[in-house]
Parts: C-alpha cells; sequence; structure tokens
C-alpha cells in the first residue's frame, strides 16, 4: 500500500499531525500562503471581470517542487489547512499547483488538533467549498484595489511608506475620533454625599445618598448639597426598607478571538500579536514531556461559542471528579450576537479537558503556560455552577432624603473557584431592622467633576471592532500592528494615541473616501463577504459595485489633494549650516533634521526628556530610551559620554540615607518612590 500525503501551512502542526497518522502517511508543510497577488503590480484585471493574477510566492518555489514530487509519488492528497476562508484559499491554490481535482474529496478539517479529531477528518474528506473559497478571494481583491490604489496618493502627497485599508483605515479613524472627543470634553460638576452611621459599638456603615421619596436626585451643585446638609445636620438615620435576597452570578462565556485577545490584554498583559503568536502555537504543537507534541487548544480564529458534545462531556467528567457535583452545570449557548457566527467551528478551549496547566508547566514557556492556564481555566468555568452571593439592600432616611446601602456574602463559589481573577471583597453588612434608629456619625459631601471618555486600549479598541461588525478574528492583531508600524497610532501604556500623521491621513480618507472609512459601509461589506461565503452572491458583482465607487473618488482626489508638508519647528540650530531644524516624518518615523535637508544633510536624534538634569553627571538631561524590543528605560543625553542608565524613573530628588538618586518604582497595581541603591532600603 502507498502512502498518502496530507498538507498542512505548518512545520509545527505537520509534526503534532504525523505522529497521529503513523507510517502510511506523510505530512508536509506548505508554510503558509503559497500563491498570492504580486507586489510589484495591482495584479487584478479590472476590465476583465476583477479576475486575479496570481503567482507563487517568491521563495516558495522549492516548497512546491517538494509538494508537487510527493504528491506524485502518493495514492492520496488531502490539503488539511486551516478551518476558514484563508485556509480554504490555501487548499484551493495548492489543488490548482498540485493538479488536483478540487471537485474531488481532498479536503479536510479539524477544529483541534488531536489523533480523535484527525481520523475523523480523514475518514470525512469533502469538496473544497468554492463559496469559501470566493470569499477569500472578494476579500483580497477589495484590500488590494484600496490598499494599491490609495495607497500612491498618500505617497504622493504626504510621504512615502504610508497605507491604506479597509479595516486599519476605520481604525485609525476610529482612535482619532476618540481623541477629537477627549480634546472636546468639557467636564459637568456633580456631587455625592456619604453619611456614615455607627451601627452599633463595632460597625459602622457608609449610607450614600440617592433622593428623596419622588426618585433619585442628581446632585450639580454646592448650592444644591448645602439646602441638603442643612436638612439633615444633627438628625438620626432611621432604616425603611430591608431587602435580603440570594443573588446569582454566571459563568463567562467561553473565548472566541476577539475575547481571548481582551482578556490576555487585561490580565496578562499580552498585545494582541503576542496573543495570537503564543495560542497558534499552542493549537499547532507543543513537546509535552512524555506525550510527545501536543495540540493544546482548538483552533484559535472563531467567532463562535460553540462546544462539542464530547467536549462538555469531558468536562462534565472532570468536574464532577475534582470538584463535586454541585460544580457542574449544564452549558448552554445561547448567544444573542446579530452577526454572522462561523459556528462550524467551536469557542477556543483546551484540546485535552484533563491536561491540568500545572501538570504540564515544566513543558511550557513562560508565556505558554500563562495563556494556556487562562484558556483552560476559562473553559472549565463555562461549565460550572453559578457563584451564589446573600445580598442586602438597604434604605433610608435621615429628614426626607433617602440613603442607600448595599452589602453581599458569597454563599457558594461555583465557577469563581476555577476562574476568578477580580478580588471578590464581600461587604458584610450587620444586622439592621427596619424602623431602627442610628447616629449619624459623620457627613462627607464630595465633588466630582465627569471625565472625558478613555482612550482605545488594543482590547477594547478589538471590542469596538467586533461590535461594529468591522473585521474578522483574524484581522484583528495584524489591524493594531499595521497602524503602529505606519505611525498613524502610538502607544503610551495601554493607550493607543493617534500622532499628527495618523490625524492628517485619517482627514484626507474621511474627506476624499467618505466610504472606506464609514463605520456601517465597511461592516456592510463584512455581510457582503458572508453572503458571498453562503453562495447567496458572485463576489464579482460585490467588487465591481465596490470599484464604480473607488475609482471615481480616486479621480477626485488626485485633483483635490494638496501636498502636505510635515515640519514641526525646534530650537536646534543645524551643526553644518546653522540654519534652524525642524521634525520631519521620515519612512522610519520623526527624526530632527536641517530645514534645508536633503540639501544640506544636517540631522539630529529626537530626545524625550522628563524634565531632570542626570543624576550621574548633572551636565546632560534624563532623557526616555527604548530597547530593541520597546522596553522603556532611562538615560542621559551625553551618551556616550556620560553612561547613566535605570530602569526606574529618576524623580530628580536625593535619597535622605545614602544620598542615591530616588527613582518612582511601577507595578501592574502600585507605584513607589525608593532609593536607586540596591543596598539602601529607604521608600516613601
Amino acid at each position: 500500500m502507498g502512502k498518502n500525503l496530507v498538507i498542512v501551512e505548518s512545520p509545527a502542526k505537520a509534526k503534532t499531525i504525523g505522529k497521529f497518522l503513523g507510517k502510511n502517511y506523510t505530512v508536509k508543510a506548505s508554510v503558509g500562503h503559497i500563491r498570492d497577488l504580486p507586489k510589484s503590480k495591482l495584479g487584478v484585471d479590472v476590465e476583465n471581470n476583477f479576475e486575479p493574477q496570481y503567482i507563487t510566492i517568491r521563495g516558495k518555489g522549492s516548497v512546491v517542487n517538494e509538494l508537487k514530487k510527493q504528491a506524485k509519488k502518493s495514492d492520496k492528497v488531502y490539503l488539511a489547512t486551516d478551518p476558514d476562508r484563508e485556509g480554504e484559499a490555501i487548499s484551493w491554490h495548492l489543488a490548482y499547483l498540485l493538479g488536483l481535482n478540487e471537485e474531488e474529496p481532498i479536503r479536510i478539517e479539524f477544529n483541534e488538533i488531536t489523533k480523535d479529531a484527525i481520523k475523523k477528518a480523514i475518514k470525512h474528506p469533502r469538496k473544497i467549498d468554492r463559496p469559501l473559497v470566493d470569499a477569500q478571494q472578494a476579500r483580497r481583491v477589495v484590500d488590494r484595489l484600496v490598499g494599491y490604489k490609495i495607497s500612491p496618493i498618500l505617497w504622493a502627497k504626504i510621504r512615502k511608506g504610508l497605507s491604506a485599508g479597509r479595516v486599519q483605515s476605520v481604525a485609525t479613524k476610529l482612535i482619532c475620533d476618540r481623541e477629537n472627543e477627549i480634546n472636546a470634553f468639557e467636564p459637568e460638576e456633580y456631587w455625592s454625599i456619604d453619611a456614615i452611621t455607627q451601627i452599633d459599638k463595632k460597625n459602622k456603615v457608609d449610607f450614600k445618598f440617592y433622593g428623596d421619596e419622588k426618585g433619585k436626585i442628581e446632585l450639580h451643585s454646592k448650592d444644591e448639597v448645602d439646602l441638603i446638609l442643612k436638612s439633615i445636620k444633627n438628625k438620626d438615620l432611621v432604616i425603611k426598607a430591608v431587602e435580603k435576597k440570594e443573588r446569582k452570578r454566571s459563568a463567562p462565556k467561553p473565548f472566541t478571538t476577539s475575547s481571548l485577545q481582551q482578556e490576555a490584554s487585561g490580565k496578562l498583559s499580552f498585545t494582541t500579536k503576542k496573543t495570537m503568536i503564543v495560542a497558534q502555537q499552542l493549537y499547532e504543537g507543543v513537546d509535552i514531556k512524555g506525550k510527545g507534541s501536543l495540540g493544546l487548544i482548538t483552533y484559535i480564529r472563531t467567532d463562535s461559542f460553540r462546544i462539542s458534545d464530547e467536549a462538555q462531556e469531558n468536562a462534565k467528567n472532570y468536574i464532577n471528579d475534582k470538584y463535586g457535583k454541585d460544580y457542574f452545570k449544564k452549558y448552554q449557548n445561547n448567544s444573542k450576537s446579530k452577526k454572522k457566527i462561523q459556528d462550524a467551528h467551536e469557542c477556543i478551549r483546551p484540546s485535552y479537558v484533563d491536561l491540568a496547566p500545572e501538570d504540564i508547566e515544566d513543558s511550557l514557556t513562560k508565556e505558554k503556560f500563562k495563556l494556556y492556564k487562562l484558556i483552560w481555566q476559562r473553559f472549565i468555568a463555562t461549565m460550572m455552577a453559578d457563584a451564589i452571593y446573600d445580598s442586602q439592600n438597604i434604605s433610608a432616611s435621615i429628614d426626607k432624603y433617602i440613603f442607600k446601602t448595599s452589602g453581599s456574602k458569597l454563599k457558594f463559589d461555583g465557577f469563581m473557584k476555577v476562574y476568578s481573577f477580580s478580588s471578590q471583597e464581600e461587604t458584610i453588612l450587620p444586622d439592621m431592622k427596619e424602623e431602627s434608629v442610628f447616629p449619624v456619625k459623620k457627613i462627607d459631601p464630595k465633588q466630582h467633576f465627569t471625565q472625558p471618555p478613555a482612550r482605545y486600549s488594543e482590547a477594547s479598541l478589538v471590542k469596538t471592532l467586533e461590535e461594529l461588525g468591522i473585521g474578522r478574528p483574524s484581522t484583528y492583531a495584524p489591524t493594531i500592528s499595521t497602524i503602529l508600524q505606519r505611525d498613524y497610532v502610538e502607544k503610551k501604556g495601554n493607550s493607543l494615541i493617534p500622532t499628527e500623521l495618523g490625524f492628517i491621513v485619517t482627514e484626507i480618507m474621511s474627506e476624499n473616501f467618505k466610504e472606506i472609512v464609514d463605520y456601517t459601509f465597511t461592516a456592510d461589506m463584512e455581510n457582503n463577504l458572508d453572503k458571498i461565503e453562503d453562495g447567496e452572491i458572485e463576489w464579482q458583482n460585490i467588487v465591481k459595485d465596490f470599484y464604480s465607487h473607488l475609482e471615481e473618488s480616486i479621480e477626485k482626489a488626485v485633483e483635490n489633494i494638496e501636498k502636505v508638508i510635515l515640519e514641526e519647528k525646534t530650537d536646534e540650530i543645524c551643526d553644518i549650516c546653522g540654519s534652524e531644524m525642524v521634525i520631519k516624518f521620515g519612512r522610519f518615523g520623526k527624526f530632527i533634521a536641517c530645514k534645508n535637508y536633503p540639501e544640506c544633510k544636517g540631522t539630529k536624534p529626537i530626545l524625550e526628556r522628563i524634565g531632570i538634569k542626570c543624576p550621574e553627571c548633572s551636565d546632560g538631561d534624563v532623557i526616555i530610551r527604548k530597547t530593541k524590543k520597546g522596553r522603556i528605560f532611562y538615560g542621559c543625553s551625553s551618551f556616550p559620554k556620560c553612561r547613566f542608565v535605570s530602569w526606574d524613573r529618576p524623580n530628580g530628588e536625593k535619597c535622605p540615607k545614602c544620598d542615591s538618586f530616588l527613582v518612582i518604582a511601577k507595578t501592574k497595581t502600585t507605584e513607589k518612590i525608593k532609593c536607586s541603591n540596591k543596598e539602601c532600603d529607604y521608600e516613601k
């Protein structure tokens, strides 16, 4: 019996699958896409029904030859690329290059890389799903038209190296719009009043102002507060209503791509890109001591909450054995999302429920362990019972005004036994009965001001894109990476902040290519791609309709857009010719150059000063620097003359104990000032 050939995308995936299939199968990797549109030209024949002009990707010739060689001597060829649009398209391109009949059952797919899943897939091959391929082709052609038609305009009018994109331009606009909201925000005054009440010798309870018998009252001025304070001065608090009830908190849904990115950002401080890289490695296979290469999680690009019956049963058995039957709860997938869900996939879950994170920690890197633990705990929690609280809501009066307080006590931890990252601080109230009267020890009025909307983080941007129906699970991470690389957006801490360049490009796009950056239009395009996938419409019709609008906009834009000069004045003087120096925007970011550049080649690096002198030499300024991996540290502007460096930010003060410089040391949750001398224990 001859061997069968199975083709996947990655060598890691090939290694894992090869172990399961045995000696009658050869498993090879295409190493990603193998055919694509050419980089040197548009590659789309707009005059011939938008026919794509595919070529073999440069550098993939040897891979193609090896696959052709293996295919010729194999009895059967199976295409086992990822179970989504991109994976289907890779299989279609492979079939073309290898001379396979796409109408034959040559395509296999699986949601997890386990022995059972692979064996089952091999037994049930199918034809290549052409509508799914066409949806990918439509997406690829539309993105190519946007990129190759608009980007040259941005190059000509602003600078080289810029790009526009169907999703990236919308993402940049979202960030710019949010920044404009923040800048236009006018804070509004509001007040709160707390009544600290002595219940007994041991217990004080904080009651918060609510309103009066007619309902809630919003306090907007000190005058309003003063009237209430005058009315309640020196008066006791009377309990009016005590409501005791049982409150349940349900387990969270299992992970989709976007929710995993959001949670990994918040809980692990992972970027979206890092999350996807590590998740991909966990999916494709990791060498586990004593077990060989195992795919630890299911497919990572999904927006489905579905859990297979087999996985549910495995989770049930694990929970019953580990925690007891009271902790198990049958899973209900009652998602109310209106957008199309790729339900052929499952959620992101562990492939082997019984492989607890702690059992395989010594086989995983630190990052893989953290992400696997997060996914494993979330999935187990999804199949567990509600957490149950005994809660109290108490309403009281002081004079004619109503004050309220609430408290709760955890009665049954349920899913929180496994998955609870937030601190669940209980507020246990002492026993209080209706019509009881208690003295008020302190009235605490506080002035507040409304805050502007928060800047987007990677996590909140992903959430917003998903809510708007823009992009797909596979696009979120590369979109964020692109807008950062293009210098449209910069990251400060967790915040995404638009640059001047980002504002300029967004303004040009908004004025000249409204549809491209319109949230509804972009979401509608995603819906149209879904319709192509379902076989409801032809992909060329969607592209044709889109291009007719784009072509018209391009003609007007070339004429209307004026040349943009990206320069910022500085106090620096050119060492070569003595002219003023300006901040220019180059392909690789900002730099200081002579205003006569490029005629005069005078340039200087941009130094971000923090406003204090170097604690070592006292001549230079402390500046912010970055490592190659982007980690911030602090150095002297006189480098290399002065070699001062510090991971922590100097604050300009000296230690009273040892006279070393003080630094601001930060962790995820705290910030403190301490001595830079490791042998000194001074803190404040």
